[in-house]
């Protein structure tokens, strides 16, 4: 049961995020963020969740890109796979940034 009455935004809701998929993740960093005192412990202790929750809000904000960069990216390989990821890349910031201007 949650503690949140059916009225409380979410957490998220402070800062914008409008991807309920990572409310738990934005919930735990935000609980890191009130146990840790601010400074390189915080950082340290908070990273794998600040990491986590970045990228959940790009895989829900741009799913085929984020995957395209996942699959393309993950490794070396052949200057034509290098090449592919550059441009699933240049395709998840095209369409990071057309959210952003959508938010605005």
């Amino acid at each position: 049961m949650s503690s949140r009455g059916a009225d409380s935004p979410s957490p998220a809701d402070d800062i914008g995020i409008a991807f309920p998929e990572c409310d738990r993740l934005h919930r735990a960093l935000s609980d890191c963020h009130r146990r840790m005192p601010a400074g390189p412990s915080r950082q340290a202790a908070c990273r794998l969740l600040n990491h986590s929750l970045a990228q959940c809000l790009v895989a829900v904000a741009c799913p085929n890109e984020s995957e395209a960069v996942r699959n393309l990216c993950s490794s070396g390989g052949t200057a034509l796979k290098r090449h592919q990821c550059r441009q699933a890349q240049q395709s998840l910031a095209v369409c990071l940034s057309s959210r952003q201007l959508q938010e605005s």
